[in-house]
């Protein structure tokens, strides 16, 4: 059974069970000269909704995707930037498939996420 808080992105609201506040990253999603359909923005969302457990203070994101010309490596760019208090992790991967760039760019900001915890103690 999942449950659902509703609020606006990035606002503290009241959790019905234990009364403890939580925070809704909020993630922007911006696609260069095509259009993201729903499914992968969806994909996108729920990737972050999961970092989320991994680091407390992310004031938000911002995920950009982009198609290269370069189709040997991959042709689908994902840059994904964390807002964390103090500086902001960055990471760009390049696959086949957006879903399999954002992937990587998630595990990515995970180690950069145990990085920063272990050098400023949070």
């Amino acid at each position: 059974m999942s449950v659902v808080f509703w609020g606006f992105s990035g606002v503290p609201i009241q959790n019905p069970f234990n009364h403890k506040n939580i925070a809704i990253m909020n993630v922007q999603i911006q696609s260069v000269k095509f259009n993201a359909d729903k499914k992968l923005v969806d994909f996108i969302n729920a990737k972050f909704a999961k970092l989320e457990r991994f680091v407390e203070d992310a004031v938000g994101a911002e995920v950009i995707l982009k198609v290269d010309k370069d189709h040997e490596k991959g042709n689908k760019v994902v840059t994904a930037i964390l807002n964390v208090p103090g500086n902001d992790l960055v990471a760009e991967q390049r696959a086949t498939t957006f879903e399999e760039a954002v992937d990587e760019s998630v595990e990515a900001l995970k180690k950069q996420i145990e990085r920063h915890k272990e050098r400023f103690g949070k």
